[in-house]
């Protein structure tokens, strides 16, 4: 199916009814289990504290995002570089995300086998950089490099690092476990480091006619 079609007949659908466009394929939401529902705040907690603290920065839950021709994911949380700082992708004129997001976040319980191929290969595809998967049925957490193609290992204290997002570190296991003290130490710790400050003084001097 092609996004026109997909688009056309989404409009006509009731409005709590979700499917996405991932390779031509339509997939229709399953109802949302409690370990997703109950992880999936955690997370946007995470994402939320860091691009409101980071000029430049916009994170979004279930928007959909255009990236193709046949392409229109909507995925569980995204983390991009808003486009006069210099993102790659820009706002439509009715308020819809077009083109790849800097990062995208899935969480895999019902939808691991879509999350970890259909949705992996096409966001490779059409551009999305970096790639996180919290897979709730194994109890990991998965960072992928979509440009290299490899996936980014947990450290040896437990912190999972972005290459992209500097500063933004994230527990593990305080993920897994919906720790909220434990997993905003974390990203406070991260967004101490001289890395992540480096990060946000570039994107402050990038805003376009700054």
């Amino acid at each position: 199916m092609s996004a026109k079609e997909f688009q056309r007949i989404y409009r006509l659908m009731p409005e709590d009814f979700r499917a996405e466009l991932i390779g031509g394929t339509v997939y229709v939401a399953s109802p949302v289990k409690r370990p997703h529902a109950t992880t999936h705040p955690a997370l946007m907690s995470v994402f939320f504290h860091y691009a409101g603290r980071t000029p430049g920065l916009e994170t979004g839950d279930n928007g959909t995002i255009q990236l193709g021709e046949e392409s229109q994911p909507q995925p569980d949380l995204y983390l991009r570089v808003l486009p006069e700082y210099g993102g790659r992708s820009k706002t439509t004129d009715d308020e819809y995300v077009a083109g790849p997001p800097e990062l995208v976040a899935e969480l895999a319980y019902s939808t691991r086998a879509i999350d970890f191929h259909a949705k992996k290969s096409d966001y490779a595809t059409h551009g999305v950089l970096e790639y996180l998967v919290v897979s709730l049925r194994e109890g990991v957490v998965k960072i992928f490099d979509l440009q290299e193609g490899t996936e980014v290992p947990v450290q040896a204290d437990g912190l999972l690092r972005s290459r992209l997002f500097p500063g933004l570190w994230i527990d593990e296991a305080a993920l897994l476990a919906r720790d909220a003290p434990r997993l905003m130490a974390a990203l406070e710790q991260g967004m101490a480091s001289s890395e992540y400050r480096e990060f946000r003084d570039r994107l402050a001097g990038a805003r376009k006619g700054s």
